[in-house]
């Protein structure tokens, strides 16, 4: 067992039942606290813990890491010192507030390196050099497939053969909190013969969780899917916004373009993969059987809960999806040897979204596409009001977490207000 994952050990620390921040969870982000530089920080229940000055303080005095590491405004360099060293940080802050080691006298320590959570900014966690979006929800794509093409077809050849993906932008993947405009593009109006231009009237929620790598891979290495979990260093909430006219006229022949680039919001947390060791689950049986090197051993599934809520403006949140990543058909370790078979190198900071989350049932659908039934029904917000598609002035709302044993690992919040277009 990893040490931090013990379900017996108990904080010092005052934790909310319900908080997703146990000791057993430990995450790691960027936190800035008024004019001070960013740095990395860590969080246990209502508390940021500023990592850096845990390490001025001696507490990793054995770990042989450098101060920079933790001074610095993304975990890039803290995740390239290797699974090693960073499970050796994640056990030793777990050390320092487990009520029944004493040796680090935390308790006195702890006004210097600790800050209530509303007194600090969470910044995005990591710099993102590449970003791929993955479409391996198999309830998921059969939706879209059927929206979209004759039922009965409604999976292209292909989808049960490899995970599906393409490459999208980095550079608009911002942190939780940042509202950003309604996009604006081409769309085909229904029974229109030339397309009209302006803002997105489809705007729309993609439920999604993506992976960070933490070790880069060579030009022309291939990462096995044995091999695969030792390039992952964790997971974040990530939704993947999309304006669904304006990807609709776009994507034939090359995919998603403007309708996909314009904005992703990620939870300012990334949780290690170490933090997420007991929530493995079978994932389903992938007929017909694919080929060797997409083949794995083991559990590579996750045990996840995840919901959206739509929060109108000035008006109470309502939940509108309710789903989990267990549901997965391609796992990381199949998309992460995928991208790399042709020979891709990763590097340090990469980030990996899964695509669209659904269940079977209409509540876990992952995207207002397919709880509106591609804008053919609408629900019913707290206010009264009702949507088939986001609007203006919406927030939306992603959570996840872990619960088993009664220890809760969670994401907290990937969240974000829709500004009318400029």
């Amino acid at each position: 067992m990893i040490k931090a994952n013990n379900p017996k050990i108990k904080s010092w620390i005052d934790i909310p039942a319900d908080s997703d921040f146990s000791i057993q969870n430990i995450p790691f982000g960027i936190f800035q606290y008024k004019s001070q530089a960013p740095r990395v920080c860590t969080r246990i229940g209502d508390y940021i813990i500023d990592v850096s000055k845990v390490k001025d303080l001696a507490f990793f005095a054995d770990l042989d890491i450098p101060k920079s590491v933790f001074r610095n405004p993304y975990l890039n360099d803290f995740m390239a010192l290797g699974k090693e060293k960073t499970r050796a940080v994640r056990n030793r802050i777990s050390e320092l507030f487990n009520k029944r080691i004493k040796k680090w006298n935390s308790r006195e320590l702890f006004e210097h390196y600790s800050y209530k959570a509303d007194e600090v900014e969470m910044l995005l966690p990591v710099k993102v050099g590449d970003y791929t979006d993955f479409y391996s929800s198999i309830q998921h794509a059969t939706n879209i497939g059927k929206l979209f093409r004759d039922p009965k077809n409604a999976l292209l050849p292909n989808w049960r053969h490899l995970p599906v993906g393409y490459h999208g932008r980095s550079s608009s993947i911002v942190v939780s909190g940042t509202p950003f405009h309604r996009p604006k593009g081409q769309q085909m109006p229904p029974n229109a013969d030339k397309p009209v231009y302006g803002p997105s009237k489809r705007l729309d929620f993609e439920l999604e969780m993506a992976f960070v790598i933490g070790q880069p891979s060579g030009l022309g290495e291939a990462i096995s899917t044995d091999k695969a979990e030792d390039y992952i260093f964790g997971l974040t909430l990530f939704n993947d916004w999309s304006a669904r006219d304006i990807q609709k006229w776009e994507y034939v022949p090359l995919g998603p373009f403007l309708g996909k680039n314009f904005a992703s919001h990620i939870s300012p947390w990334i949780i290690t993969m170490d933090a997420l060791e007991p929530f493995r689950v079978k994932g389903p049986k992938q007929s017909p059987k694919v080929l060797p090197y997409l083949q794995y051993e083991g559990e590579k599934n996750y045990d996840v809960n995840l919901e959206v809520l739509i929060q109108p403006e000035e008006s109470e949140a309502t939940r509108v999806s309710l789903s989990n990543f267990k549901f997965m058909y391609w796992n990381m370790c199949q998309q992460l040897a995928h991208h790399t078979v042709n020979g891709c190198n990763v590097n340090v900071g990469d980030m990996m979204a899964s695509g669209t989350i659904s269940g079977k049932t209409k509540k876990s659908y992952g995207s207002m596409l397919e709880i509106s039934m591609g804008g053919k029904q609408s629900i019913k917000m707290s206010n009264g009001t009702e949507r088939k598609f986001i609007e203006d002035g919406d927030t939306v709302i992603l959570r996840g977490w872990c619960e088993k044993d009664n220890i809760r690992v969670g994401f907290g919040e990937a969240s974000a207000k829709v500004l009318p277009a400029t």
